[in-house]
């Protein structure tokens, strides 16, 4: 699992998102940092918190074209 710091131009706050390896959003803050330092930080902390082993299948980054090939 990967723990990212976003914000919006709505709101320059950071908050901090737990994504599996799939890109599915596990868990997601309510409260906002000041810096994208800190909320990495408390998004480390609250994943070490649930202690969870990711079991998500990987999107593939590419798609198959041997369909193409028969034709």
């Amino acid at each position: 699992m990967q723990v990212v710091a976003f914000s919006t131009p709505m709101n320059p706050h950071w908050r901090w998102r737990i994504v599996n390896y799939a890109g599915e959003v596990v868990e997601e803050s309510n409260e906002t940092f000041p810096t994208i330092a800190s909320a990495v930080a408390q998004g480390t902390k609250r994943l070490v918190q649930m202690n969870v082993v990711d079991r998500s299948e990987p999107v593939r980054g590419y798609r198959s074209t041997t369909h193409l090939r028969g034709r």
